[in-house]
């Protein structure tokens, strides 16, 4: 069992450091990436495709190609799949792990986004970011050979980041402009809550401890990370984050949260019990928002890039060719 006390020895004021930078390249955008931990795999969202990392190595060893908008990737190692969602298509690609072939695409609402696999019922949850619903299918499509049983339903906002808790049988969702986290039930597939996440504002990224019931969310308008109660909705704790939060994340390990902020810091914090107190401002670089933990190693890995001057009609500049990366941060020495 790792160690988080020796890890952190000697350097208790900021256990996670720079252990190395992964090259990638390219000149696209980047959204989600995803670990699967037993695969020793990082799936990275780059543009029109998904870059594949092997851990073991830290180098590119495939892609996932003719996903158009990619956004998220979902991991359902048991049946050997992965689903993308692909935004610009309104579909979901599901991926044969091994060959990282596309073997079906399946229609969702409008530009899926956030997307997960719920592993108790077998489930794809693709979060629709312009339609404001959820597509719901099994993740075992050879199972139904004419007709497949997918659902979408309303959420009654713009959904972003989800977790779910498969054995309370419930998938946790943002809402970013409602300020508000969507409960769904797995069985029923309804919104049985829409809990208020009020003081903070704009929730975007969000991570879960399931053992402890909590949730935590990273409020880009309000810059804090929350930690909510998600048997009860009722907020426990907050502290303080950078600008541009994107992703959070949970070590069941060392009981630490996560949030990356664009404006190149990612803060920690400690869960104990019902208090949460930051142990390090983590400076990563500007436009490293997103971010992926693996829990087996302690590892986080947020993308990268630099960024050209942006022109008069442009919101940020082009990336410059061949500085996207994956940063990669730890506690090991």
């Amino acid at each position: 069992m790792f160690c988080l006390a020796a890890a952190t020895m000697g350097r208790a004021e900021e256990p996670y450091h720079l252990i190395k930078e992964i090259p990638v390249g390219g000149t696209t955008g980047w959204d989600y990436l995803s670990v699967d931990s037993a695969a020793q795999r990082l799936y990275v969202s780059h543009g029109t495709n998904v870059v594949v990392i092997d851990l073991a190595d830290d180098a590119v060893v495939g892609e996932i190609t003719n996903v158009s908008g990619v956004h998220g990737i979902a991991i359902a190692s048991v049946l050997n799949r992965g689903f993308v969602s692909c935004g610009k298509e309104n579909k979901v690609a599901v991926v044969d792990l091994k060959t990282l072939q596309i073997t079906d695409k399946v229609e969702t609402g409008l530009n899926p986004d956030a997307i997960l696999y719920e592993p108790k019922r077998q489930e794809v949850y693709a979060f629709n970011g312009h339609s404001q619903s959820v597509t719901i299918f099994p993740a075992n499509l050879d199972r139904f050979e004419k007709e497949r049983p997918v659902q979408t339903i309303p959420l009654g906002g713009k959904p972003e980041f989800a977790q779910a808790d498969a054995e309370a049988g419930l998938v946790f969702d943002n809402l970013e402009d409602q300020n508000a986290v969507a409960v769904i039930d797995t069985q029923t597939h309804t919104v049985k809550n829409r809990w208020p996440i009020a003081p903070g504002e704009g929730g975007s990224g969000l991570a879960i401890d399931v053992a402890h019931q909590r949730l935590f969310i990273g409020c880009g308008d309000s810059k804090t990370m929350l930690m909510m109660d998600a048997t009860s909705g009722k907020i426990l704790a907050s502290v303080p984050i950078g600008e541009g939060v994107d992703a959070n994340a949970f070590d069941p390990e060392t009981q630490l949260a996560f949030a990356s902020c664009g404006d190149g810091t990612t803060t920690i914090a400690r869960e104990d019990g019902d208090k949460l107190t930051v142990v390090q401002v983590l400076k990563t670089e500007r436009s490293a928002r997103t971010m992926a933990l693996d829990p087996t190693t302690h590892k986080i890995y947020l993308p990268a890039a630099k960024f050209a001057a942006p022109l008069p009609d442009e919101r940020r500049g082009q990336i410059i060719p061949d500085t996207f990366k994956i940063l990669v941060y730890g506690l090991e020495k």
